[in-house]
């Protein structure tokens, strides 16, 4: 079967088996219309039907994002919404996984090389699945500031869409509909936690793996809002812009703005990103933590985690311990001034690089995804993990277990990241044990909705059992128990649902702009 041909509700599309590793792999199959032009920040609709059969062999673009290079290029298409899948050259059902891609809500696609998956596919024994979503401007900021005719979250909409279209179709590729992982990192796993909120996604998943996911990365209306008035100042429009005028400008355009917006100021260090998901009552309904903490999510198996150095590049951001401490103390009073304190002293006041550095990554990564752990182990499983292998030449160079080391180690393939060219000459001995480990569980979860039976759920306290064990995976495997406790506390006492409660000056700004009172967060 050199070109596997398979019927969709859109239409029959002709993959191929890919000749380095014997895996069917159908590329760039659409899911859902074009969103350009009239359906810009509008839901999206799903893909059209067509005559024929369908070329699937090479990838689509992926979503608009600029490239981070010197000349501020912009590559991708409004006509996004695609997804790849990969499975064993066999006709055995299997387990499907959905994966979402990283990449700060503002870059990345299904296809980047080391999430293209067919080893994973193939140490695991399941159909992948890889999705392609509206990003940045176009995908992640909420424009109901603007006008009414849109929606607040497009990228969930698109990521519901791809859902329900899996469970429409993947029957067809020899995937189970019923037996549905979604999986994760970064913004991807933030992404999972977002759908377990959303009511929309409710019966079209089973189990869910977020890695890093960036939990309290969650804007109010009114931050969303203030971003919107960047946009439109950064585009040099007037204040009288309605979603019409911001549908004629040039896509790459808005996409330019939105990297310029994400660059300069000095938002960033106070972890108020211009894109992130907004509170919306539709798709989430409120803030991840409290749906979490109320019980409202799905109950559904989870695994989550965090890498031991997430933010490791923070290390070089400052270069005096009082610079260090001040934008520490900022960075937190910008969401809970009165709580702020506990979290700095619990790091010995972030003014070593390594103390501040730990900050950053816990307040970002770690604190948020424990609090959702401790909510969710109430209502189904949960189990929780550390990944710190990092090679002697990661080591040295001070980077450590940085963010997104874990992927190379889930699917299998050491080769695939920017980073990797550094370990070329290293030791693979190591790695591989860890790969094969973490395969080995994921693997399990995938089919039985369970790790292996040697990584106990993150579970509750009791007189034999201290709880909160945590998996650790690096050069030595074990388990932990309620991993630094002291911190922990310190985050308990943190409200980082809400970033600028203390910026009253922020709020009336933004109403003169927009001519109305914005709605308290708390009404919506």
């Amino acid at each position: 079967m050199s070109q596997p041909e398979v019927r969709t509700t859109s239409g029959v599309v002709r993959g191929v088996v890919d000749p380095m590793t014997g895996a069917r792999t159908w590329r760039g199959v659409p899911f859902g219309d074009s969103t350009a032009g009239a359906q810009r920040f509008r839901a999206p609709r799903p893909a059209p039907e067509w005559e024929g059969v369908r070329d699937a062999s090479v990838f689509a673009p992926p979503a608009m994002q600029t490239t981070f290079s010197f000349k501020d290029s912009v590559i991708g298409s409004e006509d996004c919404l695609s997804l790849d899948i990969v499975r064993p050259d066999t006709d055995d059902v299997l387990p499907v996984v959905v994966y979402f891609h990283g990449g700060t809500f503002i870059t990345g696609s299904s296809h980047e090389k080391v999430l293209q998956g067919h080893f994973l596919s193939q140490a695991t024994d399941v159909v992948y699945v890889s999705v392609n979503f509206r990003l940045g401007v176009l995908g992640y900021l909420d424009m109901r500031s603007v006008g009414g005719d849109c929606v607040a979250n497009p990228a969930i909409h698109d990521q519901v869409l791809a859902l329900r279209w899996v469970h429409e179709n993947i029957a067809a590729f020899g995937g189970d509909p019923d037996a549905v992982t979604l999986m994760g990192e970064s913004a991807g796993g933030a992404a999972v936690l977002h759908l377990m909120c959303a009511p929309a996604a409710r019966g079209l998943f089973h189990r869910a793996i977020a890695q890093s996911p960036p939990a309290a990365s969650v804007h109010s209306r009114v931050q969303a809002a203030m971003w919107v008035r960047r946009l439109i100042d950064g585009l040099s429009m007037p204040r009288t812009t309605t979603l019409s005028d911001l549908r004629d400008v040039d896509a790459a355009e808005l996409v330019r703005v939105g990297r310029s917006m994400m660059l300069t100021g000095k938002e960033v260090v106070q972890f108020n990103t211009a894109f992130m998901p907004t509170v919306d009552n539709a798709t989430l309904p409120a803030h991840p933590i409290d749906m979490f903490e109320d019980g409202q999510q799905a109950a559904v198996p989870l695994i989550i985690g965090t890498n031991s150095d997430e933010a490791s590049f923070a290390k070089a951001m400052y270069q005096t311990m009082k610079s260090r401490q001040r934008a520490a103390r900022r960075a937190l009073e910008a969401f809970d001034a009165d709580n702020a304190h506990l979290v700095m002293e619990a790091y010995g006041y972030a003014g070593g690089r390594a103390e501040f550095a730990d900050l950053i990554a816990d307040a970002v990564f770690w604190a948020p995804s424990v609090m959702l752990a401790t909510a969710h182990r109430r209502l189904a499983s949960t189990w929780m993990y550390r990944f710190e292998y990092a090679s002697a030449t990661m080591r040295r160079l001070g980077l450590g277990a940085m963010h997104s080391a874990d992927l190379v180690a889930v699917f299998g393939d050491p080769h695939s990241t920017r980073m990797s060219k550094l370990d070329r000459f290293g030791s693979r001995e190591a790695f591989a044990e860890v790969s094969r480990t973490m395969q080995r569980h994921w693997g399990s979860f995938f089919h039985t909705g369970r790790p292996g039976g040697e990584w106990p759920e993150y579970g509750f306290r009791h007189d034999d059992i201290p709880g909160r064990a945590t998996a650790v995976f690096g050069a030595e495997r074990f388990v932990e128990y309620d991993p630094k406790s002291s911190k922990r506390l310190a985050w308990e006492d943190f409200d980082m649902r809400e970033w600028g409660n203390n910026r009253g000056e922020l709020m009336e700004s933004l109403a003169e702009f927009f001519g109305f009172d914005l709605p308290d967060t708390d009404d919506e």
